[in-house]
């Protein structure tokens, strides 16, 4: 079994009064959240069909698996995408960032079901998952960095965080093999860490315990709907041409889910591809790593996660991550490569003796927001859960619980009810003003009489603010 886990980040403070409407603290939508059965539909359907196998994915399906559901996985190569690549930081805490609230109330709640999680998971699948309660130091390379620093800290403390600033010589104490040059250090107790490669292989083994679940190599190229108004999504179609039915369809697709709703202009899923890089580094037994140790660095942030040690003594470091607007090209590049190990090695010198086993680019799915799309849509049948973007291993356990309550006919969790799903779709998206319209019509021109605010002549599916 895992390392029991605290789970004692605090609760974040309600909405404040004449906030309800704003991000983080939306009322829910109204959208029913029960999941259609394959009873909806003809023989053979399957009743929940999830188009992506990352854990994001595998998530969703063993949760609808676990209520006794059947349920198929359709996903050319299951885990990997940005599940492969990730290093599993558990971090809501060091993570927190300006303007992001709504995405520290969800990642705080998921923080806090990792160890429920983690312990179920591990029961159904027979396997570690590697979850540890490390905590997470904080680094800060010269004063700059450190002056960033402490304004982070400050905003931590203004929602009740638990961070402390702490000497350099306090981090070398948790850390012996910190630099020389370091200007200072933070410590955040409740940030751990988890395996992502572990709990992926653990979610595929639940699964193929369960004769009700399977899981399908083919790639999805669209969603399938009934014809007729109000239409529901009833499957996808694969890349041999074969249809996959379903009483509900949950997206999972991360960056490539967008494009799989040609047939659903009703909703807007406007992921896109953020290339990240990551390295695995093999470590010998002399280099005592024990804490996720974080830094920024002239401006850039880097990550050194140690895995348990093996055996042998030796144990996995993970170095991450470039932050690259490009697509799905995965060609490891030497630029992505040197700055990882330089801003990493300006922390940790001892990791100039280490070797270099593995470099991995993957895509992350990001949103304009940087909040996932998570929920029932305005079309029956279709649920949302992509857009995970830096945090789908974070995510995962209130994602599960979001798949529960939504099979149960149950209210979601707050902090995903207060994140909608449907918040870049046609029917919520501002009008343009009055003079921009005027302008697109000619001058002196009358508005548009649309009651959907939208621009014309691009395809709805394609349409995001």
């Amino acid at each position: 079994m895992s390392a029991a886990l605290s789970t004692d980040h605090p609760a974040l403070p309600a909405c404040p009064p004449g906030r309800e409407g704003s991000p983080g603290c939306a009322a829910p939508s109204g959208r029913t959240a029960r999941a259609r059965r394959s009873s909806d539909e003809p023989d053979g359907a399957t009743d929940v069909l999830v188009v992506g196998g990352g854990i994001v994915g595998l998530t969703a399906a063993w949760r609808a698996s676990r209520a006794g559901l059947r349920v198929s996985v359709l996903d050319p190569s299951p885990g990997d995408g940005a599940t492969h690549a990730a290093a599993g930081m558990l971090a809501p805490v060091t993570e927190a960032d300006f303007g992001e609230e709504a995405a520290l109330r969800l990642g705080a709640d998921s923080a806090g079901r990792w160890p429920a999680f983690a312990a179920e998971l591990e029961a159904d699948s027979g396997l570690d998952v590697g979850l540890r309660a490390t905590g997470t130091l904080t680094l800060a390379y010269d004063g700059d960095d450190l002056a960033l620093g402490r304004r982070v800290r400050a905003l931590q403390e203004a929602w009740g965080l638990d961070s402390t600033e702490i000497t350099v010589a306090a981090a070398r104490e948790r850390e012996p093999l910190v630099g020389q040059r370091v200007a200072g250090a933070f410590w955040a107790p409740g940030d751990h860490q988890v395996d992502p490669r572990a709990v992926h292989r653990a979610l595929t083994a639940a699964l193929a315990r369960d004769p009700r679940a399977a899981v399908v190599r083919r790639r999805a190229v669209r969603l399938l709907r009934s014809p007729g108004p109000d239409a529901p999504v009833t499957g996808a179609l694969d890349d041999a041409g074969v249809e996959h039915r379903a009483g509900t369809v949950v997206l999972a697709a991360g960056a490539d889910s967008g494009s799989l709703l040609t047939d659903v202009p009703e909703v807007c899923a406007p992921t896109r591809p953020v290339k990240g890089q990551t390295l695995r580094l093999d470590a010998p037994a002399w280099f005592t790593l024990d804490h996720v140790v974080r830094g920024v660095v002239q401006g850039r942030p880097v990550y050194v996660v140690p895995r348990t040690p093996g055996p042998d003594g030796h144990r996995e470091v993970v170095v991450g991550a470039t932050s690259e607007e490009h697509p799905d090209d995965r060609r490891a590049t030497a630029g992505g490569v040197f700055a990882l190990l330089r801003d990493a090695r300006a922390l940790l010198p001892g990791l100039d003796e280490l070797a270099l086993v593995e470099v991995t680019p993957r895509v992350r799915p990001g949103t304009p927001d940087n909040l996932p799309l998570l929920g029932p849509t305005s079309v029956p049948g279709l649920v949302l859960a992509t857009g995970h973007y830096r945090n789908g291993v974070l995510l995962a356990p209130v994602t599960g619980a979001a798949v529960d309550a939504l099979l149960a006919g149950d209210p979601l969790p707050p902090t995903v009810a207060a994140i909608d799903p449907m918040r870049f779709s046609p029917a919520l998206l501002p009008a343009p003003p009055r003079e921009v319209e005027a302008s697109r019509r000619g001058r002196g021109s009358e508005p548009s009489t649309s009651t959907t605010g939208l621009y014309l002549g691009a395809p709805a599916s394609r349409r995001t603010p």
